[in-house]
């Protein structure tokens, strides 16, 4: 297919473009072009965002099979609130629009963050534990409400446009051989990673499923695959061939433990005091359910940061 990604340049993008240019014919949008050339088999082409007219002209003279959003300010606190909203806002709604105006599907770069978790004034306990796509979404932070709108756009930019939209939320996205959930000050402070309850994610195991989250949303539908609410309702083929995605639906993205390798009740009960009443997670398990993803798509994650933290894996060169 011919791909298009924003934000190909960033740390996690350049391992989506380095996973899907061995497949697609892959365009890099991103706010300037990398020094190097980047990767030998894709284009690069510099714009901002945010500015409507730049993203409409460059999407629409391409008019890509699928588009795969991916850039934004990622984090709050490293820019005043209100760039990260405006940032983030209007350079999804000018992918998304523009996208959905050419027909092209979308897989976007959503978050944990829009459960408003981490950044809230003080931390809540989880309605529930696993963590579901279907958990309240109550952001405190700008970062977390820009996130909570782009699924928004999403929303509507399938409806109107009759496009697929796969809204992936990772939560901490760790590189092989680096991994800060696992630095010393992190691991020896129980209050550094309670915020999203000692949750990451490898950036390889978001990388896979952005790649079969594509494969969903690009997926020819008929009138029987597809249940009410757009859902592929019937998951996974026995081939592995992941279900269609009609519509807009959005995906957990974490490791299958927790950061610290402790059982996480003990680690919530210390440090909160209480458990949600419903609460089924055993072990050292993350908090966030990743089984929607492996229903509909096939994913579960492999790596955890008892093997990856130390891996030798050398990252893309963008």
């Amino acid at each position: 297919m011919n791909v298009i990604v924003t934000g190909g340049r960033g740390s996690s993008g350049r391992w989506v473009v380095d996973a899907l240019a061995a497949d697609h014919d892959v365009v890099v949008l991103d706010r300037s072009l990398p020094s190097n050339g980047g990767h030998p088999d894709v284009e690069y082409r510099a714009l901002d965002l945010t500015k409507a007219g730049g993203t409409f002209d460059a999407i629409t003279a391409i008019d890509p099979d699928a588009v795969i959003h991916w850039a934004a300010i990622p984090v709050a606190g490293t820019h005043p609130g209100v760039d990260v909203y405006r940032n983030n806002t209007l350079a999804a709604h000018n992918v998304l629009t523009a996208a959905g105006r050419v027909g092209a599907d979308v897989v976007q770069a959503s978050s944990d963050g829009t459960y408003g978790f981490f950044f809230a004034e003080e931390t809540p306990v989880p309605d529930a534990l696993p963590v579901t796509e279907d958990h309240a979404l109550r952001p405190e932070d700008a970062y977390g409400l820009s996130k909570v709108v782009t699924e928004e756009i999403a929303e509507t930019v399938a409806r109107r446009d009759d496009v697929s939209i796969a809204s992936i939320r990772p939560t901490w996205i760790q590189e092989p051989g680096a991994y800060p959930c696992r630095d010393p000050e992190y691991v020896t402070d129980r209050s550094a990673g309670a915020g999203n309850y000692w949750s990451y994610v490898d950036v390889r195991d978001v990388v896979d499923l952005v790649v079969v989250a594509l494969a969903g949303v690009t997926a020819q539908a008929s009138e029987t695959e597809t249940g009410d609410e757009g859902e592929g309702v019937e998951g996974v083929d026995d081939d592995g061939t992941p279900a269609v995605i009609a519509g807009h639906e959005a995906f957990n993205c974490a490791a299958p433990d927790n950061a610290l390798g402790e059982p996480l009740r003990e680690l919530l009960r210390d440090h909160y005091g209480r458990l949600p009443a419903d609460c089924s997670i055993e072990g050292d398990a993350s908090a966030y359910a990743t089984a929607k993803a492996e229903r509909l798509l096939g994913w579960k994650p492999t790596r955890s940061w008892r093997d990856a933290a130390d891996e030798a894996v050398a990252p893309p060169e963008v």
